[in-house]
């Protein structure tokens, strides 16, 4: 049977795991960059699910929906000095440094290493080529620590320039922002109790399985309708939740959920992904240029193997090789 642990001290654990575990990572290899304040956490809820289940768009039907179209980069990218007048790119570049959201607490993707006081990670070392191609220097950059529910709000509201934070292109979300081409997909499983029998999401029908507020991964849980959604501000505060054992199981991408179950030993991902979750960087649907700026730099990432490497320091040892990086899909207008 699965302990239970007191909140504060089921709290307290994750921390703590959790600030051990990124130690374990490296140093990193960028200088700590200006870090916002984080939100406020938000109270969990739960709504049980009623909608029949709805087959995740996955492979060739994401990309037949258009959904992953994007603006095309034009021309070769300019030098950190040669930046378009009057452009997005030029604006940053006179303020003196990029604003970007992340999460500060997903583990391989964008988490705090408690020894340099750096958030590093996959999503992390995207931002740090956009910053090197604007400025000539990775570490221009303004960290705003935001909830996987803030990543459009903070788009909007023009708090930042980007958001690099785990997140899923599709075609609802293009309707409010903008996005970059994709340049990882990821896909949906689930975590549960190092004992249990389950490796679906059939095989916890009844049972209460969290997911972050505003996130695919919760709306596919409610979509669903055999299992009981339970929300909470972030997947860290999924990881407590199941500690305390208030919930039965976290659903999220396999590369949130492997940096979970880094955290917890009494906890594994199972199961085949039920989704594909295409990774795109948030950006203002005002800021074309901008979308096409970052669809320039991410494919000399490509090209010169940045991503790739990027991929294998971080995502390798939870999930194995690379087989391929997505095929940019441009064409948007």
């Amino acid at each position: 049977m699965r302990r239970r642990l007191p909140a504060a001290l089921a709290g307290a654990v994750s921390a703590v795991i959790a600030l051990a575990t990124v130690a374990g990572c490296g140093s990193g290899a960028y200088a700590p960059t200006r870090v916002a304040e984080a939100a406020a956490p938000r109270a969990a809820t739960a709504n049980p699910g009623t909608a029949t289940p709805t087959p995740a768009a996955t492979g060739a039907a994401v990309t037949a929906a258009n959904c992953l179209k994007s603006y095309a980069p034009q021309g070769a990218l300019p030098a950190p000095g040669a930046l378009p007048s009057g452009s997005t790119m030029a604006s940053i570049r006179a303020r003196g440094y990029l604003k970007a959201g992340v999460s500060a607490d997903t583990l391989l993707l964008g988490a705090r290493n408690p020894v340099t006081g750096t958030i590093e990670g996959f999503d992390i070392d995207v931002l740090h080529a956009l910053s090197r191609a604007l400025f000539g220097d990775p570490d221009k950059i303004e960290l705003r620590v935001i909830t996987a529910a803030d990543r459009e709000t903070v788009l909007k509201n023009g708090s930042v320039d980007v958001v690099a934070r785990a997140m899923t292109i599709n075609c609802d979300r293009w309707t409010r922002i903008a996005f970059s081409t994709e340049y990882y997909r990821a896909g949906q499983k689930v975590l549960v109790p190092l004992g249990s029998r389950a490796t679906t999401l059939a095989d916890l029908k009844g049972k209460r399985v969290c997911a972050p507020a505003k996130s695919t991964s919760l709306d596919r849980l409610t979509q669903y309708g055999g299992v009981v959604p339970v929300s909470s501000d972030s997947h860290t505060g999924c990881l407590v939740l199941f500690q305390q054992g208030e919930v039965d199981a976290i659903s999220g991408d396999d590369t949130v959920l492997a940096g979970l179950a880094a955290q917890d030993p009494y906890a594994r991902v199972v199961g085949r992904a039920f989704s594909a979750e295409p990774y795109g960087v948030g950006v203002s649907q005002d800021h074309v240029d901008l979308v096409r700026f970052v669809n320039g730099v991410l494919q000399q990432m490509r090209t010169d193997g940045r991503l790739a490497k990027s991929y294998d320091r971080w995502l390798r040892p939870a999930l194995g090789p690379l087989t391929a990086l997505p095929t940019p899909v441009y064409g948007r207008s």
